[in-house]
């Protein structure tokens, strides 16, 4: 088992060469990050180590013609902490990744120092913005209004109506890492929007804007 203080990945790609440069890459990182477990299929994400690791590293085309969005999707919701790491330079894709939940969108041409901070920076739910995703962020001038999961909603009120992440946490069942990671996807979509809120009183002034909640809900 790994010491806490370790931050651990697993790595979904369907090319055995890509998965070894990147355990080799996150090996030499600072803070190193060990892979925990590898493989093509999605499903080492969810089974055995994979199913712990701190952070996911997703290539969106396994084999298939079309993109594993659905999975990335799935392992948003579920509050994992997703990198997709994707041949595509692709804007579209990459803010549609972005929408469903991945903190960061890379290319493979963006090489180790790219995918290094992207990943140690998911790991305590954090976005990432390399290159080519400020190009498409900049390009993005949507001002509709975020589009939140229901779990997303979920966890943004009862933050709103209490004191605490922790307090969320127990109140849904939830880890305090999760909450966070709901918390930070939240945010990065607002960004998306062109309507910034770093801060929990900004958040709130969206949320008011937007409708989710009432003056007199708070």
């Amino acid at each position: 088992m790994a010491h806490p203080a370790e931050l651990s990945a697993v790595i979904v790609d369907d090319h055995p060469a890509v998965r070894a440069g990147v355990a080799q890459w996150l090996s030499t990182g600072s803070p190193p990050i060990t892979v925990a477990a590898s493989g093509e299929d999605v499903r080492v994400a969810w089974t055995g180590e994979g199913a712990t690791a701190d952070v996911v590293i997703l290539d969106l085309h396994l084999g298939g013609p079309a993109p594993a969005l659905s999975e990335l999707r799935r392992l948003a919701e579920a509050g994992r902490r997703v990198v997709v790491y994707s041949m595509r330079a692709d804007d579209e894709i990459a803010l549609q990744c972005l929408e469903l939940g991945a903190l960061s969108y890379l290319t493979k041409a963006e090489g180790a120092e790219h995918l290094l901070e992207a990943a140690a920076a998911a790991a305590s739910g954090r976005a990432y913005t390399p290159p080519s995703l400020a190009g498409a962020l900049a390009g993005d001038r949507s001002t509709d209004r975020p589009v939140l999961s229901a779990r997303e909603t979920e966890v943004l009120i009862e933050w709103f109506q209490s004191e605490s992440k922790d307090f969320v946490s127990r109140r849904l069942g939830i880890s305090p890492s999760t909450v966070n990671t709901h918390l930070e996807h939240i945010r990065i979509k607002y960004a998306m929007s062109g309507r910034e809120a770093p801060t929990k009183a900004a958040l709130l002034a969206r949320a008011i804007q937007d409708g989710l909640i009432g003056v007199d809900d708070l």
